[in-house]
């Protein structure tokens, strides 16, 4: 994994503000969601990562090595990658407006963060990666905003 510390900082500091920047109308490369679908769906994943919504892992036992080796390489999430939990059809949004999207990602982030600097060791279950540690956890969330952010082309 590349440095860790540099992606928490990325989500910290930055990533919000790459989505202030990005039009709300913003035409996606992939996939069915629009820019404020797609914020919201990483707040959904933050709450996940934070502990707020525990999950059961679904993936089968055997397999989690292989997701957790993929999770901790820098290879990207292909385009159009499938999300069995996800409906057909993206949801509607929660927020009236973008920003308000982006504030609430903002808030789960640093909420993140606080639970992980108080409790150093936690673990949480992530659906298909598995029991992740705070680094895998920071990993992935990375991993995951870099995916949408391209899907958006905000990292040109």
């Amino acid at each position: 994994m590349e440095n860790i510390q540099e992606k928490a900082n990325f989500l910290k500091n930055e990533f919000t503000a790459i989505l202030l920047k990005l039009d709300a109308d913003a035409p996606r490369k992939w996939g069915k969601m629009n820019v404020q679908q797609m914020i919201e769906h990483m707040s959904d994943y933050v709450r996940i990562a934070n502990g707020k919504t525990p999950v059961h892992v679904v993936t089968e036992a055997e397999k989690i090595p292989r997701m957790q080796g993929f999770l901790t390489s820098e290879k990207p999430f292909p385009e159009n990658t499938p999300n069995a939990l996800m409906p057909e059809t993206p949801p509607q949004v929660r927020h009236a407006t973008r920003e308000e999207a982006i504030a609430e990602l903002q808030e789960e982030l640093g909420h993140f963060f606080e639970v992980h600097e108080k409790e150093a060791n936690r673990k949480t279950n992530n659906p298909f990666f598995g029991e992740l540690s705070y680094e895998m956890q920071v990993q992935l969330l990375h991993k995951h905003g870099m995916h949408h952010l391209n899907q958006f082309g905000a990292m040109a």
